[in-house]
């Protein structure tokens, strides 16, 4: 069965590539994502899809959602890129996108432009005949590395009006996909205290960096390597002089886990000490900034992994599966109770550092595999 209409051509490819990694778009530069979504808009108009913008929120850039089949009421495939990075300003100046032997290094180039850049590729070099059998929903968003906070009630809705999501992060560098994902959540921890002078007036003071310190001790106690629930004391910071009782302190902490009900019972009981705090007169709040639920494959997304292996096995492609540490959106749609599976961009890592490459020997069985796999998903 034949899925390209034309040879692929990396030179082209890397062409189409470098616009979308040598701007600057990190989730806080919305100019730099609108401008990412001009370019996706633009490849999927020519297409004759149909391309509706959301902007969700002033802070951020648009999303945008995607489709051959306007209005829809079911959809059989949901397909999901994010067109933010985690770099400021300026860094795409610095590291514009070049190639060195087989790989392409430059911001964002495997998390996850090329993810994108594959999603339409695969799209648009599918038989006609075929693709007009599949109802293809297709979301970009706008705010994925600082975990979807204004974009993921919208993917939650069109992911439960599709059949599965699959999502086109990297695959692994060894050609994994992935099955499971860890749950994530931020938390801002804050301590106010009484400054008093630490010479004179220790006794009157209460020191927001003494209770910081029981909770970091009382943190680390709920970490639980066996079952994956882990936390991290990133950030501190607190006090104004060192002969003053410090009245304020801070703490960001990261929690991942792989069980849901872990990770409520971790809120609970964070929330029991910001009430109980070990030193009387501090006054503890706890904000958890972001969430994202742990990712778990259902019976359903089995044997959406069966599909896939099967299609993996037609492109002479050996298909492993990774659980992995790190969150993205389908975290968020599997939780939604839809089948979801991660890794179908191309093979890369390095993500969120200079060090970041794409394998450009991947990029062309990747984009074959995912036409494949859309092909099998055709009712």
């Amino acid at each position: 069965m034949t899925y390209l209409n034309n040879p692929f051509s990396l030179a082209r490819y890397l062409t189409d590539l470098a616009p979308l990694i040598n701007l600057d778009c990190g989730t806080r530069t919305p100019a730099g994502v609108a401008k990412v979504a001009d370019i996706m808009t633009e490849k999927y108009q020519a297409l004759g899809w149909q391309v509706i913008r959301h902007q969700f929120a002033r802070e951020c850039g648009p999303c945008l959602e995607i489709t051959n089949a306007p209005g829809a009421a079911r959809y059989d495939v949901m397909l999901v890129g994010h067109m933010d990075t985690v770099f400021p300003p300026g860094t795409a100046a610095k590291r514009p996108l070049r190639v060195e032997g087989h790989q392409a290094f430059g911001p964002g180039v495997s998390d996850m432009k090329s993810g994108l850049l594959s999603t339409w590729y695969a799209l648009q070099g599918m038989d006609p005949a075929l693709l007009a059998k599949l109802k293809v929903l297709v979301c970009c968003n706008c705010d994925e590395e600082i975990g979807s906070p204004w974009s993921k009630n919208w993917l939650v809705e069109k992911a439960k009006q599709s059949g599965c999501v699959l999502v086109a992060e990297a695959a692994r560098p060894s050609g994994e996909l992935i099955s499971a994902r860890k749950g994530n959540a931020k938390y801002r921890i804050t301590f106010h205290g009484k400054a008093a002078h630490s010479g004179s007036a220790l006794a009157e003071g209460v020191s927001a960096i003494t209770e910081l310190a029981h909770w970091v001790l009382a943190i680390n106690e709920q970490v639980n390597m066996a079952t994956g629930t882990t936390m991290n004391v990133g950030i501190v910071q607190g006090g104004t002089g060192v002969n003053v009782v410090p009245d304020f302190a801070e703490a960001i902490v990261d929690l991942r886990f792989w069980s849901n009900e872990e990770a409520a019972a971790v809120d609970d009981r964070l929330r029991f000490m910001a009430n109980n705090p070990f030193i009387r007169g501090c006054l503890v709040e706890v904000d958890r900034q972001s969430v994202k639920p742990a990712m778990r494959p259902s019976g359903d997304t089995e044997a959406l992994m069966t599909l896939v292996a099967a299609a993996g096995q037609e492109e002479g492609i050996n298909i492993s599966w990774l659980e992995a540490g790190g969150g993205s959106d389908a975290n968020f749609t599997a939780a939604a109770g839809v089948p979801s599976l991660d890794g179908f961009g191309p093979m890369g890592g390095g993500c969120h550092s200079e060090a970041e490459f794409l394998l450009l020997d991947s990029i062309e069985p990747r984009i074959r595999l995912l036409q494949r796999v859309l092909a099998r998903l055709i009712p």
